[in-house]
């Protein structure tokens, strides 16, 4: 059944919160990121293959330990938002939004009339018929997130437009896609990737909106820290799972062309008793 949203309660109570985008479809994986402590995840259907059982057992990992369920969709389809909030979504993620009017479809896919076109049903976010249809789609208009995500130049163009869509409840950038658009692919750190986002984020303060940060180089979670920024995507399961594997293995292998030299045995002088 749709309960409160954690997330969203946190960043209204101004609090600092901290998510993960999933990329290995593994409802075991999901409570293993609710229990470290993190206050959100992000299934992905865009780029990981999920199918609709697996995904809905992510999401119940994801209630069994107090984590907030976001689903990242392909983009705004409206049949794929409706089922992905149907199986228990807290919140839908829209990949390279570019403009005002894809934020306000977005928008409308995930809410019920008076504030969305979403389509009615039941099942497990009714908890079966234990709350009223009423009561449940007044809940999911307030509990129900819709992120976009800026991740190309259009976007950062229209990021006013964007940001003013009412019903967008947070803004997420994407550095690595967005290089592309700028010329510099794979350089997130470059300066116009840099500068951009900033505008992104000056944007988001100017209209109140929430913008969560990938911080990918040290000092920069510090740095949004004292600009205000309080949400923070902390890279993906995939990327953390294989360094923690590496560095684990290497406590005890050595790099590859280093040689361990282990020193003989000293050999015990023999005596006679007594000398």
């Amino acid at each position: 059944m749709l309960r409160t949203n954690k997330l969203r309660a946190r960043l209204e109570a101004g609090q600092r919160v901290y998510g993960l985008l999933n990329s290995i479809p593994a409802p075991l994986l999901v409570e293993m990121i609710g229990y470290a402590g993190y206050d959100f995840v992000i299934l992905d259907l865009e780029h990981a293959g999920v199918n609709p059982q697996t995904l809905e057992n992510m999401i119940r990992a994801a209630e069994g330990c107090g984590l907030t369920p976001l689903v990242r969709v392909p983009g705004v389809e409206p049949k794929t938002i409706l089922r992905v909030l149907d199986t228990g979504a807290q919140g839908i993620v829209v990949p390279c939004v570019q403009d005002g009017e894809q934020a306000r479809q977005a928008v409308l896919a995930s809410r019920y009339h008076p504030l969305g076109e979403r389509g009615i049903s039941g099942g497990r976010t009714t908890g079966f018929g234990t709350l009223g249809l009423q009561d449940y789609m007044a809940l999911a208009n307030r509990e129900i997130m819709v992120v976009a995500m800026i991740e190309d130049r259009a976007g950062v163009e229209n990021i006013d437009a964007i940001a003013a869509v009412p019903g967008i409840d947070m803004i997420l950038e994407g550095a690595v896609d967005l290089s592309q658009s700028l010329g510099v692919p794979g350089q997130a750190q470059h300066p116009d990737v840099q500068a951009a986002i900033h505008r992104v984020a000056a944007a988001c303060s100017l209209h109140k909106v929430p913008f969560c940060a990938i911080p990918r180089a040290d000092g920069q979670h510090e740095a949004w820290s004292e600009a205000g920024v309080r949400a923070f995507l902390l890279g993906d399961d995939r990327g953390l799972g294989f360094r923690a594997l590496k560095a684990h293995l290497g406590t005890c292998r050595p790099p590859e062309g280093v040689e361990i030299v282990r020193a003989m045995p000293t050999q015990a002088k023999v005596g006679r008793p007594g000398t």
